[in-house]
C-alpha cells in the first residue's frame, strides 16, 4: 500500500464565527410573543364562550317572563327575541373565528367565518330595522339602502368565494 492511503482524511473547515447570540434572543422573542397571542387568543375565544351561555341564559329568561306576562304574542316581542337569538349566532360565528386562528386553520376558512359573521350582523340589521327610528323617511331609506348593499355584497363574495376559489389555494397558503 501507498503512504496515501494510509493518510487521514483532511479535517472540516469551520465555518466562520458567526454572532449566534441575536439569532438565539431574537428567535426566543419571536416564539415568547408567539405564545402570548396564542394565550390571548384562547382568552378571547374563552370570553365569547361566556358570553354566549350569558346570552343564551337571557334568551331563555326573556322568553320564560314574556310567556308569563302574556306579551310573547307581541310582534315586537318576538323580533326582540330574534335580535337576541341572532346577536347569539354573531357571537358564536366570532368564537368560532377566533378557534380558527388559535388552530391555524387555513385563511379560506377564516375569510369564510368573517364572511358569515357579515351577513348574519347585517340581517339582524335588517330584521330590527325601524323608520321611526330615523329623523327623516329620507335617512331611513339611505340606511334600508345601504344595509341592502352591504348584504348583497357579502352574499356575492361568498358566492364568489365558493363558485371560483374551489381548489384555488389564497395567496398566503
Amino acid at each position: 500500500m501507498s503512504d496515501d492511503d494510509q493518510s487521514e482524511p483532511p479535517e472540516p473547515v469551520d465555518p466562520p464565527p458567526t454572532d449566534d447570540s441575536a439569532d438565539t434572543l431574537s428567535s426566543r422573542y419571536t416564539l415568547l410573543v408567539g405564545r402570548f397571542v396564542h394565550g390571548v387568543e384562547l382568552a378571547a375565544a374563552t370570553v365569547f364562550a361566556v358570553l354566549f351561555a350569558i346570552g343564551v341564559v337571557d334568551l331563555t329568561l326573556q322568553i320564560l317572563d314574556a310567556a308569563r306576562n302574556g306579551s310573547i304574542t307581541d310582534p315586537l316581542v318576538v323580533i326582540g327575541f330574534i335580535d337576541t337569538g341572532l346577536l347569539l349566532l354573531i357571537i358564536v360565528e366570532v368564537y368560532q373565528t377566533v378557534l380558527a386562528y388559535v388552530e391555524e386553520n387555513d385563511t379560506r376558512r377564516i375569510v369564510q367565518l368573517v364572511i358569515y359573521t357579515g351577513v348574519i350582523a347585517m340581517v339582524r340589521k335588517a330584521i330590527i330595522f325601524r323608520t321611526g327610528e330615523y329623523a327623516s323617511i329620507q335617512d331611513a331609506l339611505f340606511a334600508a339602502a345601504a344595509y341592502a348593499i352591504i348584504i348583497f355584497a357579502l352574499v356575492g363574495l361568498l358566492f364568489a368565494e365558493r363558485v371560483f376559489g374551489e381548489g384555488r389555494p389564497l395567496l398566503s397558503e
